[in-house]
């Protein structure tokens, strides 16, 4: 590129001569690193393996007379969706359907319509698991008898077979139709595709209605409306618009780099087998204290070099804790993140895999999506059986060291020594009391927190303290909620609270370009003026948060947007939810919550009955659930300085740098005084009692006289569950290993979840407390547990 002008390919110039002589030389070299003849293919250039997906169906849905389709279980998500335009489809379940199929020959799931066309899709390697399907179906397909009436072709997603293992296209006549691949998986750049076309002078795809630039030799509109497409070559016809020149390119040279590096595909193929072999043996070796296993694999073991056909390098899992429970994905994730390790958890874009290995039935996967579960999302454990699961890909660059490196991350976290003897609970301690050691408050979701005034008592509302998480900042394009979990240096901006002038100030604790200003303004008030205009008629944009869909207002400020978006370098701007007028909240506690809270409502109706006046009785109707601003699962958050300290005794121990409170984002510390003095005695600490709690009384005095005691009481909904944005060091904003490491191996629930703190919300029926007029709490108030 510095020696070199490359210009549109479509043109004579000298520059774009010799585009198209680079793009034609790069083609011929792509077809031979899959010894494909080019009298006999050619190779279409697409953005991934997906879009040449999409180019075939093109041509088939062009046919008059339809098409069936039929496609493997094993089927990345991309091959599946062809079948929402077929006139008919088939999924076949096994391979033994398949060759049932091959021998009995037919239309599976369709009337055999005359002029019809077929085709089956498959993977010959399935991306969730490794597993190898036969190449030798194409060869068999075109022998079909049905051929003579309607013809079958055969498309091969090839995208993750050809990352480790070379694929032999010699033979054209035991070769795929179409074989589609990603370039990038092969090498890691560039961002290429191709579509390898069996050339057939008979092929669907010179049916296809749609033209682009540089497909057609003439085109004529208004009056008379024609076109004549280009007849030289397949990819002539198909290639619409300029090609992406610069990383075809790059291809180029991506294949010098790979030859210099690993000599051939086939070396990476024996390489990755080889790894693949010991880690899957010493995964499955891995036992607890008890012998129950600790990894549920789903990809089979090499037993000899053949093996390695019907294996690719991939191994696809799920971890069990001790008593054989589902030890949760999400949790796996976040350590590996921690520890910088980079693996993909989930339903892997292979629905109909994941619902084979999991055992997931048509109405539990729609029982799981009715109950919140979504790709991306933290359900992934619903009804006793995992909705997805963890997979390891191993390529050239892996060796022994990250190998060893994840068998000892795995037997750090998540293998449990039954022989270990269990730490002695401490014994509570009578006539200990708590109180409220500080109150804090996070106006904009993820962002710095701001700590209440010790003199002055705060509003608590059902949606949690006042003025919490209310402001969220969006990505301007995907309008996604930013978290510090991506955007770390999000802890470098704190807000802060001006109730005398009705403001909302933010400053940013970083350098700044000298034209951006250190700090920016919004009212308090609900006035809408600030926000963007939006046509009354039609609904709110939609943002993103916490997988929920939330009509937050933005800001229409072109300078507070320049602020956010020069502070952490990524194009956002500041939105509020909700925003003018303030109304009831679309959002509500999580479901896991709402149980608990429906559990605690339920079991202090049936106190009452037997010790009256305990509890205020609820009425039947009592709403179980609890409304949301931006918070993640719950309004209020609590800890407990007394766990914190247990919790930095542990990690001193290690030793580690000692977590400070300020990294769990609480709204709410509390701590120990005893009856004589006001510090703790020694020893008389009772961390982690708030994991039995089930509610809190805040004894409020707001004048600290006689008789002026008013009483907040608050649901304790359960745990809070951790992830990795506790290492963010809320006053640098740089990450670190603790106290995550730390918790992960002290404070594990069932399935492999984190906890620390408790969610807490303000009881219902309780919005209006004393003669204040409103719940408040203040720093230094006395908190008796429930």
């Amino acid at each position: 590129m510095t020696t070199s002008l490359l210009g549109n390919p479509h043109s004579t110039s000298e520059s774009s001569r010799l585009s198209t002589r680079r793009i034609e030389d790069v083609r011929l070299r792509a077809l031979q690193f899959f010894n494909a003849d080019p009298d006999d293919f050619d190779l279409v250039f697409v953005a991934n393996a997906t879009a040449g997906i999409k180019l075939v169906l093109e041509g088939f849905r062009a046919n008059s007379g339809g098409f069936w389709y039929g496609y493997h279980k094993d089927a990345h998500t991309s091959l599946v969706g062809l079948r929402e335009d077929a006139s008919w489809h088939h999924c076949f379940e096994s391979d033994s359907e398949v060759d049932q199929w091959l021998r009995f020959e037919g239309y599976p799931g369709s009337n055999g319509v005359e002029g019809c066309l077929g085709l089956f899709g498959y993977p010959a390697q399935s991306n969730m698991n490794g597993r190898r399907l036969p190449l030798s179906w194409p060869e068999r397909i075109r022998s079909l008898k049905c051929n003579s009436h309607y013809r079958t072709y055969s498309l091969l997603d090839a995208a993750a077979l050809v990352s480790t293992s070379p694929l032999d296209l010699s033979d054209s006549s035991r070769a795929p139709d179409y074989t589609v691949l990603s370039f990038y998986k092969i090498f890691g750049f560039p961002d290429l595709g191709a579509l390898i076309i069996k050339k057939d002078p008979s092929s669907p795809l010179l049916r296809r209605k749609y033209f682009g630039g540089g497909t057609v030799e003439m085109v004529t509109c208004a009056i008379e409306q024609w076109h004549i497409r280009k007849q030289e070559t397949l990819h002539d016809q198909l290639e619409d618009g300029t090609l992406p020149i610069h990383s075809i390119i790059a291809l180029d040279s991506a294949l010098d780099v790979q030859g210099r590096l690993f000599e051939s595909i086939g070396k990476v193929a024996s390489h990755t087998s080889f790894l693949f072999d010991k880690l899957h043996n010493e995964l499955s070796s891995l036992r607890h204290g008890n012998g129950s296993p600790v990894c549920e694999m789903y990809s089979g073991p090499l037993t000899d070099r053949a093996g390695a056909r019907d294996q690719g390098p991939v191994i696809a899992l799920n971890l069990k804790d001790r008593r054989g429970d589902w030890v949760s994905n999400a949790e796996v994730e976040k350590l590996a993140n921690v520890k910088n390790i980079h693996l993909r958890s989930g339903a892997l874009c292979n629905p109909g895999g994941i619902a084979s290995s999991l055992r997931l039935t048509p109405w539990e996967m729609k029982q799981n999506f009715s109950a919140g579960q979504r790709c991306g999302t933290e359900n992934d454990v619903m009804g006793g059986k995992p909705t997805g699961m963890i997979r390891i890909s191993l390529g050239a660059m892996s060796n022994l060291q990250d190998i060893s490196y994840f068998v000892n991350f795995v037997k750090e976290f998540f293998v449990s020594d039954q022989q270990a003897p269990p730490s002695a609970p401490l014994a509570a301690l009578p006539n200990s009391d708590f109180y409220v050691e500080t109150l804090s408050i996070y106006p904009i979701k993820s962002c710095g927190g701001w700590q209440i005034p010790p003199d002055t008592p705060w509003a608590v509302k059902p949606e949690g303290l006042a003025w919490d998480r209310e402001w969220c900042l969006v990505h301007q394009g995907s309008r996604t909620a930013l978290s510090q979990k991506r955007y770390p240096k999000m802890a470098l901006l704190r807000p802060s609270i001006d109730l005398e002038k009705g403001l909302l100030h933010v400053r940013f604790h970083g350098p700044l370009p000298s034209t951006t200003p250190i700090e920016v303004s919004v009212p308090l008030s609900p006035d809408p003026s600030p926000f963007q205009c939006h046509d009354a008629s039609t609904p709110w944009p939609t943002s993103h948060v916490c997988g929920d869909a939330v009509s937050a207002q933005t800001y229409a400020s072109t300078s507070i947007a320049a602020f956010f978006t020069a502070a952490l370098g990524t194009p956002c701007t500041l939105a509020r939810f909700p925003a003018a007028p303030a109304g009831l909240s679309t959002r509500h506690t999580k479901a896991h919550l709402q149980r608990a809270s429906q559990q605690q409502q339920q079991q202090r109706r049936k106190d009452a009955t037997t010790m009256p006046g305990t509890f205020p009785p609820l009425a039947p109707s009592a709403c179980t659930t609890t409304p949301l601003l931006l918070s993640n699962e719950s309004p209020i958050l609590t800890i407990s300085r007394s766990s914190l300290n247990r919790l930095n005794e542990a990690i001193k121990s290690r030793p580690g740098k000692a977590a400070h409170a300020s990294v769990f984002r609480a709204n709410v510390v509390l701590a120990q005084e005893s009856t004589s003095a006001h510090q703790p005695r020694r020893g008389a600490e009772r961390a982690y009692a708030e994991d039995d709690w089930t509610g809190l009384c805040v004894v409020h005095r707001p004048d600290a006289g006689p008789g002026r005691e008013e009483r907040v009481e608050m649901d304790v909904l359960g745990p809070c569950r951790r992830c990795q944005m506790v290492c963010v060091d809320q006053t640098t904003g740089e990450k670190n290993e603790e106290p995550f490491v730390t918790l992960a191996k002290t404070r594990k629930g069932a399935g492999g979840k984190v906890f620390f703190g408790v969610h807490t919300a303000l009881r219902m029926g309780d919005e209006v407390g004393g003669r204040s007029g409103q719940a408040q709490i203040q720093v230094g108030d006395r908190v008796v547990p429930m």
